[in-house]
C-alpha cells in the first residue's frame, strides 16, 4: 500500500454565500482563488458541487433568510472539495444558463453563482436565443448610449473621425438589430446631441431599462495600440453610490422594496448596497457573454484583461449595464475599420449574440 501522500490545492474557497434572487429564486455564491473546474450532483434535498484541486480555506458560510438553503458543509475528497448544500425542498438539475463564473473585479476574486428554485430548475428545457421566448410574453428593454455627441466629439482619429459619429452609427445599427430580434430598444440619443452623463443613466432608469450598454472608441498615445475592451462599474464605486442612491427622493422606486422610506438611514444604507452588488454581479456577467461574443467573432482585444472596472459615471444606475470600448481610432488601421459599414455590422452582430446569450432572469 503506497504512502498517502497530501495534495497541494492549486485552488481554495474563500467565502460561501446565499442569497434571494427576484422570483424567489436561491442564489449560490462560491468564491475561489483562482478559476473553478466544478461538477454538480443532486442526492435527495442536496445540491453538492465538487471543486477540483481545490482545498477548504476555513470559510464560513453567510446563509441569508428566505432561501432553500438551510445548512451548508465542506468534505475534503482527495483533491476535490465537496461543497454540500442541506436544501428545504428538493430540485431539478440546474440549467447551465443559471450557473455563471464571475472573474475578479478588484473587490471579489473568482465567483462561482447558481441559481435555482424549488421543484424546477432556475431554467428548464431548452435555451432559446431570442428575446420573446426567454420569458414568455416580455420584452427586455436595453438602452443604448452612443457616447459623447454635440459640443463633445469624443476622442478624434489622425484622419479626423469623430468618436460621437462613429459611436451614434453603430448604435442605430444595434437598435435596428435587437428591436428585429425582439428587444424593446430605445437610444440616449438619436442625433448629434450632447447629454450629461447623469443624464444618460437617467434615461435607463425611466424606461425600465433590463440592460445598459453604453458605446466608446478610445485613443491612446501609442498609435500601435488597438482593440476593444469592456468596462463595468467596480463593486467599490457601487458601494460608494449606496449612500447616494439611499438619500434619493426616487429611491422607493430604484430599490423595490416595500416601506424603504420608513427604515433608519442606516438599514437603507444597507439595502442600497445590496441593490447595487447585485447590479455589479449581473453587469460582470453581461460583460463576461460580451467579451466572448467579441472573441468568437475575431475582433480585436486590447492586450491584458478582457474585462475592466472604472468607476465610470454614465454606469452609475440600478440597471445592469457595461461600457464598450469599440476600438481606437488612435490606430490608424482600426481608424478605418471602425468608419466602415462592414465593421460596424461584425461589432454588431457580436453586441447582439451577446445579449441574446445574456441570462436577463438572473
Amino acid at each position: 500500500m503506497m504512502p498517502r501522500v497530501a495534495f497541494a490545492a492549486k485552488n481554495s474557497v474563500l467565502s460561501v454565500r446565499t442569497g434571494v434572487q427576484p422570483g424567489g429564486k436561491t442564489r449560490l455564491v462560491i468564491e475561489t482563488s483562482t478559476r473553478p473546474s466544478y461538477d454538480i450532483s443532486y442526492p435527495q434535498n442536496q445540491l453538492v458541487i465538487s471543486l477540483s484541486n481545490t482545498g477548504t480555506g476555513g470559510f464560513s458560510p453567510k446563509l441569508a433568510d428566505g432561501t432553500l438553503i438551510k445548512n451548508i458543509s465542506s468534505v475534503q475528497n482527495g483533491d476535490k472539495l465537496n461543497v454540500v448544500a442541506d436544501l428545504r425542498k428538493s430540485i431539478a438539475p440546474i440549467d447551465k444558463s443559471s450557473v455563471m463564473v464571475l472573474s475578479p473585479n478588484g473587490d471579489n476574486e473568482y465567483r462561482l453563482v447558481f441559481d435555482f428554485a424549488a421543484g424546477t430548475g432556475a431554467s428548464s428545457g431548452a435555451v432559446s436565443n431570442t428575446a420573446e421566448n426567454t420569458t414568455a410574453n416580455k420584452k427586455y428593454i436595453i438602452v443604448i448610449d452612443a457616447g459623447h455627441g454635440g459640443k463633445d466629439p469624443g476622442c478624434i482619429g489622425k484622419g479626423g473621425t469623430k468618436e460621437k459619429t462613429v459611436v451614434l452609427s453603430v448604435a442605430k445599427k444595434l437598435k435596428r438589430e435587437l428591436d428585429s430580434a425582439g428587444f424593446k430598444t430605445y437610444l440616449t440619443r438619436s442625433d448629434d446631441t450632447f447629454l450629461k452623463l447623469a443624464e444618460r443613466a437617467e434615461i435607463a432608469e425611466k424606461r425600465h431599462a433590463d440592460l445598459f450598454l453604453s458605446l466608446h472608441a478610445n485613443a491612446n498615445p501609442s498609435r500601435q495600440t488597438r482593440g476593444y475592451s469592456v468596462y463595468t462599474l467596480s463593486e467599490k464605486a457601487s458601494d460608494e453610490e449606496a449612500q447616494k442612491l439611499a438619500e434619493t427622493e426616487n429611491a422607493v422606486d430604484k430599490i423595490g422594496v416595500s416601506g424603504f422610506e420608513k427604515f433608519s438611514k442606516e438599514i437603507r444604507v444597507a439595502l442600497s448596497a445590496l441593490q447595487q452588488r447585485a447590479v455589479a454581479e449581473l453587469s460582470e456577467e453581461y460583460a463576461s457573454t460580451c467579451a466572448r461574443a467579441m472573441d468568437n467573432a475575431s475582433i480585436a482585444k486590447l492586450p491584458g484583461p478582457s474585462i475592466r472596472h472604472a468607476p465610470f459615471a454614465v454606469l452609475r444606475s440600478t440597471v445592469p449595464g457595461a461600457l464598450i470600448e469599440l476600438g481606437h481610432l488612435s490606430n490608424a488601421t482600426e481608424e478605418k475599420l471602425l468608419k466602415s459599414d462592414s465593421h460596424q455590422n461584425k461589432l454588431v452582430r457580436a453586441i447582439v449574440k451577446s445579449v441574446k446569450n445574456y441570462n436577463f432572469d438572473v
